[in-house]
């Protein structure tokens, strides 16, 4: 009976000392889009990576798309339990710094492998891609070069909706930058091709691989992952001669957080060769640092671009507006 007992007291001896141990441990809370946190996106290994150096708790709340991202985060406003914010982009960034919620990084002078000069005090950036119509080579043989010969045809396309998705938002950017004033035109010609809108890009592009789709809304990356994961060369991006938009995801720095010193080590972190080794096949994306060992041969084959198309910051977000309401009243007829 003592030696039960004993053994009893010992036994919440060591567990209470095991809750004091992870109370001890400081949380960071980094709020992200569904897809860096899925059990196959970069979250999960970054988490693991990052825990090995910080002695801390890193913590994801998923919560949706890029730009359901960042309603919630101006919804929670002062009040949010984030640290930092990890998943908008460069489309969404004027919203971003307008609203308060960020404080500049500390990261100092980076050397980004990006097509642009970067240099924002406040958003830091992880990776990058190009907006691309992404198609099965063995079910397209005529395959379109620009928006004009895409709504000619006769193709089934899907796409995320731009209220609610980043690559949404930079679809609908891409057009008004390669058309201008002729965008509504645009969106009226594609309306017949377009199948369904999608509230992100998990939905859109699993309607494409389950052949609900000719060609679905992506990036001239996302061929590498069947190629690395499926060992399937049949996928590839269309060429537009219009251009592509760029796309640069980032990362923020939450003003209220109770953990400054550690969101600085993770956002220094961020761009150190162990989180961006990981980014090109899990995210599917460039890093923005190219890693020691170079780009996984999946990426070797991509199509390149020969046009990048982007807005500043401050012109995305003061044609969005009208842009989406473009958009919307052609796809509404």
């Amino acid at each position: 009976m003592k030696r039960t007992r004993l053994s009893t007291l010992m036994l919440a001896g060591v567990l209470s000392a095991t809750v004091a141990v992870a109370e001890d441990k400081p949380v960071l809370t980094v709020y992200t889009y569904d897809g860096f946190n899925a059990e196959w996106g970069p979250g999960p290994a970054i988490e693991k990576a990052f825990e090995a150096t910080c002695g801390c708790d890193l913590q994801w709340v998923a919560a949706g798309d890029a730009a359901a991202l960042l309603s919630r985060i101006m919804l929670e406003g002062p009040d949010t339990k984030a640290d930092v914010v990890l998943g908008l982009d460069n489309n969404l960034m004027a919203t971003a710094a307008d609203s308060g919620i960020f404080a500049d990084h500390a990261l100092g002078d980076v050397r980004y492998d990006l097509p642009i000069a970067w240099d924002d005090p406040t958003f830091a950036p992880y990776d990058w891609g190009y907006f691309a119509f992404v198609y099965d080579k063995t079910k397209v043989k005529d395959v379109p070069k620009n928006f004009e010969e895409l709504a000619r045809s006769n193709l089934k396309v899907v796409i995320e909706d731009p209220r609610s998705s980043s690559p949404g938002l930079g679809l609908l950017l891409w057009v008004k930058a390669a058309y201008g004033d002729r965008a509504g035109e645009i969106w009226k010609e594609l309306a017949d091709n377009i199948i369904t809108v999608t509230p992100g890009w998990t939905e859109a592009y699993g309607m494409f691989t389950n052949g609900e789709a000719d060609m679905v809304l992506s990036y001239t990356t996302s061929p590498a992952y069947h190629i690395a994961a499926e060992k399937d060369d049949t996928k590839a991006a269309a060429l537009f001669d219009e251009g592509h938009y760029l796309q640069v995801e980032v990362a923020a720095k939450v003003a209220t957080t109770k953990e400054p010193d550690l969101v600085d080590r993770f956002l220094s972190f961020m761009v150190s060769p162990e989180f961006q080794s990981v980014i090109p096949e899990t995210n599917w994306m460039y890093p923005v640092i190219t890693p020691p060992g170079g780009l996984p041969a999946s990426f070797s084959g991509l199509v390149a671009p020969a046009k990048a198309l982007m807005m500043s910051a401050h012109d995305a977000d003061e044609v969005r507006e009208g842009a989406t309401e473009e958009w919307r009243t052609a796809l509404s007829r």
